[in-house]
């Protein structure tokens, strides 16, 4: 069963050909569809880890198959128990991930894996002194802003899912980004008043100034030197926040 699925016919020849990241685009898929999921969850159970870390060879794949692997869990995991989102902080430190026969938790993916082991309350500034097995064998380099509108954490305010795909990423990210950023950004000439995601995370944007040129870079706003505040954010759950521009 494995062998099939992990197949370049299973996964389609118009995908990304590398079977990792056809897995994780089946499995979001699946859920988004309101499709039976099991025979790609059990697929991630029997994953063998040293092969998912050579075959993740590029930083595109890996942020394609782990912002995918992150996002489809979320449905798997709300569309069946949506209770479990009452108590967040539970629900993304709990371990309700099994791939391979290890036990990963959303946070873990999340600010160990795609953030390089930073520390979750850290603003982007500090990383973890002491990181896991799983963590060293699987995060990324660097710090990259734009995953954090890759990302779906369940709520309303989250950006959209897409599907990843590790060949077009880097235009997959724009496409979202340029169409998120304007439904949470207002501003006059003096002030910007933007996602409360850049002040949670604001050292993986550079601080203030990252944040208001990475505004600038994406169209949002015309100049860099005006004020920055952080609006709200709605943690309703919302599992149909899906991005249809793709």
């Amino acid at each position: 069963m494995f062998a099939l699925l992990f197949s370049t016919q299973s996964f389609g020849q118009n995908r990304s050909q590398n079977i990792y990241v056809g897995l994780s685009q089946k499995l979001l898929e699946a859920n988004l569809q309101r499709e039976n999921a099991e025979e790609y969850i059990e697929a991630y159970r029997n994953i063998d880890l040293d092969q998912l870390e050579k075959g993740l060879d590029t930083n595109e794949k890996q942020l394609a198959f782990w912002i995918n692997t992150y996002n489809a869990f979320i449905q798997y995991q709300l569309l069946a128990t949506p209770e479990i989102f009452e108590d967040r902080s539970s629900f993304y430190k709990n371990e309700l991930i099994n791939i391979g026969g290890r036990m990963f938790s959303f946070d873990l993916i999340e600010h160990g894996i795609i953030r390089n082991s930073r520390w979750k309350y850290g603003l982007g500034y500090v990383k973890k002194w002491f990181a896991g097995d799983l963590e060293k064998k699987f995060h990324l380099e660097g710090k990259d802003g734009r995953v954090h509108f890759a990302l779906n954490c369940g709520a309303i305010s989250c950006p959209p899912v897409a599907v990843y795909n590790n060949e077009t990423i880097d235009v997959q990210f724009e496409q979202v980004i340029k169409s998120y950023l304007p439904t949470v950004t207002s501003h006059d000439e003096n002030k910007v008043i933007t996602s409360p995601l850049f002040s949670w995370f604001r050292g993986d944007f550079g601080g203030e100034s990252g944040t208001k040129q990475f505004l600038k870079d994406y169209d949002v706003i015309d100049v860099a030197d005006m004020d920055l505040e952080y609006g709200p954010y709605d943690w309703t759950l919302d599992l149909d926040n899906i991005f249809k521009g793709m």
